[in-house]
């Protein structure tokens, strides 16, 4: 899905001329926004492709994890296809399940005097994410064959 179709969805849960006079645009620009650029001159760049094309310049995913904790979620980059090394699923699923039992650890680790601190809830943050993340590369080697 390009970008002009995602911000042509999300108007479908508001209007155009909300979003307009909220952001104090004109309406004919958010419109713009919402078709595929052309040579032609039809379309605009819209927000969506100048944060993408920020996030390329600076290389820093910060703004993709800001807006995904502003969503109530979080951002985990999925491993690059070069990445995937897994020649047997037997000792793939095996260092899944390590890795599960090391967030496991951490948790019992954290919780052991019935608080968790910003540190040690940082780091199950960090083995959570690890983990997704390596669960993804088996995904991905799995669909790849």
């Amino acid at each position: 899905m390009e970008s002009h179709d995602v911000l042509k969805r999300a108007l479908r849960k508001t209007t155009p001329k909300a979003v307009a006079a909220e952001l104090g645009v004109s309406l004919s620009l958010v419109y713009r926004w919402t078709e595929k650029s052309s040579d032609d001159g039809s379309g605009s760049r819209n927000p969506l492709d100048r944060l993408a094309q920020i996030i390329d310049l600076s290389g820093d995913h910060g703004i993709v994890e800001w807006l995904c904790r502003r969503q109530g979620g979080h951002f985990v980059k999925d491993p690059e296809a070069a990445e995937l090394h897994m020649n047997h699923v037997l000792p793939a699923s095996q260092e899944i399940i390590g890795h599960f039992s090391e967030l496991l650890r951490k948790i019992t680790d954290a919780a052991h005097d019935d608080a968790v601190t910003p540190e040690e809830a940082e780091e199950i943050r960090q083995c959570w994410d690890q983990l997704k993340s390596f669960g993804e590369s088996f995904v991905r080697a799995c669909e790849k064959g």
